[in-house]
């Protein structure tokens, strides 16, 4: 039987999207690596990897009628995965309302027979690969606000030299209608050149 890896994931409008590129490039002459493409830059709120195809289409199904609580979360500084050799951009300590959202979104998922890792939930947003450093920037830009009322699910499939990102439902929006995403469908992670 076909499996599918998904995440679900708040996705930055184009402007935040823009921004979040700027933090990169600034970084990069810091911390070396590969700058992630504008188009795939994201916030994972839960991974779940590999599913069945029947529980990817049901969930698909079933995440237009989910409603994300409206949120915000400042992006305030840089940090590294040291091991995955990762630089990324994120909140100095999780927003109550942001953990209160992941916290939830895993509770619905357990409906579908799917359980939360037992790591705790760090937000972030992937900026650089391979980074050659492990030393984040002494100077962190201004601090961005990301205003967040739905949340995305995404399709993930492996390609040469990275991964090709495929937006396959989106959640209800918390009241309003929601700002355009900074993608569109089928976008690749593999940076740029």
């Amino acid at each position: 039987m076909s499996s599918v890896r998904l995440f679900f994931a708040l996705w930055p409008s184009p402007s935040l999207a823009a921004s979040l590129a700027g933090w990169a490039e600034q970084a990069r002459p810091t911390t070396g690596g590969r700058v992630m493409r504008t188009e795939t830059l994201h916030l994972t709120l839960a991974f779940l990897g590999p599913v069945d195809a029947q529980l990817a289409d049901t969930l698909a199904a079933a995440t237009p009628g989910h409603q994300l609580p409206a949120g915000e979360v400042a992006l305030d500084h840089y940090g590294v995965f040291s091991r995955q050799r990762i630089l990324w951009a994120g909140p100095r300590q999780t927003p109550a309302g942001l953990q209160a959202a992941h916290d939830s979104l895993w509770q619905w998922l357990a409906d579908f027979g799917l359980t939360a890792p037992p790591q705790p939930f760090r937000p972030h947003v992937t900026l650089l690969r391979n980074i050659e450093h492990a030393q984040p920037p002494d100077t962190t830009p201004a601090p961005l606000s990301w205003r967040y009322d739905r949340m995305v699910l995404v399709a993930s499939e492996s390609l040469t030299g990275g991964s090709r990102y495929r937006i396959v439902a989106q959640s209800r929006p918390a009241g309003g209608v929601a700002p355009a995403l900074a993608q569109s469908p089928g976008c690749n992670d593999q940076g740029s050149p």
